[in-house]
């Protein structure tokens, strides 16, 4: 029987195909997103710079940053939680770590909405990602503050049937995918 580790790395596997075909059929829209964020005008919204194959929030935090803060991650260090840095359609971009772009400049802001990357997701608001922890970590010690939206933003092919999830892996509220939005 395979170890959780070896579960989760064949999940991550067929998930990253599944994820690299509908980004080379150019099915990705930020179309769904924009109308959820719609209803939160002015509430401090965590996106993100897509890289590789994620799909791009960037159109939906673009609108967003017209009514209220608006802010991407940047990994501190491993096993540390992630800060939160202040972004806007001109910020000056340079590369951090994993090669994510973050603004070069920029106070720091803790979100109560996070538009989560991912690799895959299930119908009960799992989330496989990287591996790396980081987005759990944060979810984790923001929900012990206050109320935390963790909205998952995908491809709809990047739906997987069950997840090998942990203890320690926390959940989404909502998935937007360029189909549609499944809430939680």
């Amino acid at each position: 029987m395979a170890t959780l580790s070896e579960q989760k790395a064949t999940a991550r596997a067929d998930a990253f195909a599944r994820r690299k075909l509908a980004h080379e059929a150019g099915q990705g829209t930020a179309a769904h997103l924009s109308a959820i964020l719609a209803g939160h005008r002015g509430v401090p919204l965590a996106g993100y710079m897509a890289m590789r194959t994620e799909i791009d929030p960037t159109a939906a935090m673009e609108e967003a940053a017209a009514h209220g803060p608006v802010c991407v991650p940047v990994i501190m260090g491993a096993g540390q939680p992630l800060k939160f840095r202040a972004w806007e359609p001109d910020s000056v971009m340079i590369k951090g770590d994993f090669g994510a772009l973050i603004p070069e400049t920029g106070d720091w802001i803790e979100p109560e909405i996070l538009i989560v990357p991912l690799v895959a997701f299930d119908t009960k608001g799992g989330r496989l990602g990287y591996g790396g922890g980081f987005y759990d970590r944060t979810l984790e010690m923001l929900r012990a503050k206050r109320p935390t939206l963790a909205i998952g933003f995908a491809y709809a092919g990047q739906e997987a049937i069950s997840l090998p999830l942990e203890a320690t892996d926390q959940p989404l509220d909502m998935i937007v995918t360029e189909a549609g939005i499944l809430s939680l």
